[in-house]
């Protein structure tokens, strides 16, 4: 099924298709009337007197040199190879693929200035399965994303390196070997390009896909673990949660309640229960991770704005002037990538709180230390909650703010910047740390629930558990543990923990 983009409505839904999968993308032809207008309107301004920047101009600092007419295809490609500096590791596919429909979203919107050719071309690198080689580092987030963008450029021209089906080779290569031409840009066409945030909004996208999945299966988990030391539910009462009012927390709550409902643990306990409260880690999941719910929310409203926006400079006004502006500065989605590491973070800390909980039998109510039978000759999960412990960490060191580390570049005419791009190249590695913690703490719930039979947990919960069993067999010695953390963390980052509990879900779309 091709994904049809239709610029200022693309939905969240559509840009997490093309990111999870290999689907043709198309823009609106509809929007074709609006960029050949454009397009022609920067041919015009080729042909007459007036200086208008990035067409017969030089850039940046640069940008009071005037270009002949004759020298302004020179120019554009000078402007591609000049910024094409990006360093590190190249960019995942999935990535490459959001980038590249990101910024047909951009260009779509017919204030650009780009021929209809440069969207065909782009629209056949996605259909062709030809990924540009994008390094990952290089961007400071203003003006836009260029070195990141110069290098997806470069491919379009035949130059540097590009992935055909996976295989790596000169991007002028995989371009003949797909039958497409390398284009040659016209005027203002390599800056349309490079000007934008679509590299750091991708890779904010990736890290909002991945945090909203990680939040319903850290509920998931956090029921089990629940259930396993013998939890209340009384806490996640909908009265409780609907007089503070935050829309995050009613969910989350109204959500454990589902999870919990009808567990034989439960209703064993229900009565006669020496404990008065649970520890924090069990009685204000809702207010936790209710709270990062809220925040997860919020930047899927900015990401979707910007997702759909122009960012590139200057722009072709509805009144046929052309104006330079400041849409390239990636300051939303800097922000966006730093509130992302927060929620990512604490849900992270609250569930490494709750399998230190589990594995403490001053704490557990009943289960054995370490969650084995035999602990000392066993040490059972000793080290997964430590190894657990460390990823906690290393994601709250990474959750210093990025947004608030600007220097300024380019001879201090871009003297305030986002870093939007690494700030939200980040939450990937945040949110591997996180599949990790929450895959630790599901082999640890079920097998803390093993341990209670005969009595038996809600059947959402059985669910769960049986697909955790599929891949990862009980404790019962001690034995190497590192297969077992990675299948439990690839559960949580699949997606699979989600679905093993049923289609209705754990919480809406985004």
């Amino acid at each position: 099924m091709t994904i049809i983009l239709k610029p200022g409505a693309v939905t969240l839904a559509e840009l997490e298709c093309i990111y999870r999968t290999d689907e043709p993308v198309r823009l609106d032809p509809a929007m074709e009337p609006a960029i050949r207008k454009s397009a022609a309107r920067v041919a015009e301004i080729v042909q007459g007197e007036a200086a208008v920047y990035g067409i017969n101009t030089g850039f940046g600092k640069l940008a009071s040199v005037r270009i002949h007419a004759d020298d302004v295809v020179t120019l554009q490609r000078n402007l591609i190879l000049s910024h094409c500096c990006g360093v590190g590791d190249a960019l995942a596919k999935p990535v490459v693929r959001l980038i590249m429909a990101l910024k047909l979203i951009s260009l779509g919107r017919g204030a650009s200035g780009v021929r209809y050719e440069v969207i065909g071309l782009i629209e056949a690198l996605l259909a062709h399965d030809i990924m540009p080689v994008i390094p990952s580092q290089g961007s400071v987030g203003a003006s836009g994303d260029l070195a990141p963008l110069a290098h997806m450029v470069a491919a379009m021209m035949g130059e540097g390196d590009a992935e055909l089906r996976g295989q790596r080779m000169p991007a002028a290569q995989a371009l003949e070997q797909a039958g497409l031409r390398p284009i040659i840009l016209a005027a203002k066409e390599g800056l349309a390009l490079i000007n934008g945030t679509q590299a750091s909004t991708a890779l904010a996208l990736k890290g909002l896909f991945g945090a909203h999945r990680a939040l319903q299966s850290a509920l998931i988990s956090g029921a089990l673990v629940t259930d396993a030391v013998m939890g209340s539910t009384a806490p996640f009462h909908d009265e409780i949660h609907q007089l503070r009012g935050h829309p995050g927390q009613i969910d989350t709550a109204r959500a454990l309640n589902w999870l919990l409902r009808g567990s034989e643990i439960r209703l064993s306990h229900l009565a006669n229960d020496e404990r008065v409260q649970d520890p924090y880690c069990i009685r204000c999941q809702p207010q936790v991770a209710g709270a990062a719910l809220d925040l997860i929310r919020q930047v899927a409203v900015t990401l979707a704005r910007e997702a759909n926006a122009v960012t590139d400079n200057p722009l072709l006004l509805s009144d046929n002037s052309v104006v330079s502006g400041g849409n390239f500065h990636a300051e939303p989605v800097a922000f966006a990538a730093d509130i992302l590491a927060l929620a990512i973070s604490e849900i992270g800390a609250i569930a490494q709180r709750r399998i230190a909980l589990l594995v403490d039998p001053a704490m557990s109510f009943g289960l054995p230390a370490f969650l084995v039978a035999a602990p000392g000759l066993n040490s059972g999960m000793m080290i997964a909650e430590v190894t657990s412990a460390a990823l906690m960490s290393e994601n709250k060191q990474m959750t210093h703010p990025a947004s608030v580390d600007s220097t300024p570049t380019s001879a201090n005419q871009e003297d305030h910047v986002s870093m939007a791009c690494h700030g939200a190249m980040r939450l990937g590695r945040m949110l591997d740390n996180l599949y990790a913690i929450l895959g630790i703490e599901v082999m640890a719930a079920v097998q803390g629930l093993e341990f209670r039979l005969p009595l038996r947990t809600s059947a959402p919960l059985a669910m769960a558990a049986r697909r955790v069993r599929e891949q990862i067999a009980p404790l019962t010695v001690d034995r190497y543990m590192a297969g077992d953390i990675a299948a439990a963390a690839q559960l949580v980052a699949s997606g699979a923990l989600i679905d093993s509990v049923g289609d209705q879900g754990i919480l809406p779309p985004l």
